[in-house]
């Protein structure tokens, strides 16, 4: 598996179409993300790009995982394959009941 950086423009003006589809990016973003397949999300302070980390086996995988995204008619994408992805992986201390 490889890790894939998806630059993603987003349009100037947002329709109400795209406005409605808001929710139901975050919901599938957050499914993704809860799966290991999204490692991370972040849009750009003026709201004009997402950066998106993800897991595929192939550049195809990516734009294939990418054109789901409920938002996806509404943006352009360059997919960048990644030599290595590092990040803070935040973990919960297992307590133990003894």
């Amino acid at each position: 598996m490889t890790h894939y950086m998806v630059d993603i423009d987003l349009p100037s003006s947002r329709s109400v179409e795209f406005q409605s589809l808001i929710p139901s990016q975050r919901s599938h973003i957050n499914t993704l993300l809860g799966e290991g397949t999204v490692v991370s999300y972040s849009l750009s302070l003026d709201r004009s790009r997402l950066w998106v980390i993800l897991v595929a086996q192939s550049a195809d995988e990516a734009a294939a995982l990418v054109s789901r995204f409920p938002l996806a008619l509404f943006f352009r994408t360059t997919i960048h394959p990644l030599v290595f992805h590092d990040g803070l992986t935040l973990s919960m201390t297992k307590v133990s009941l003894n």
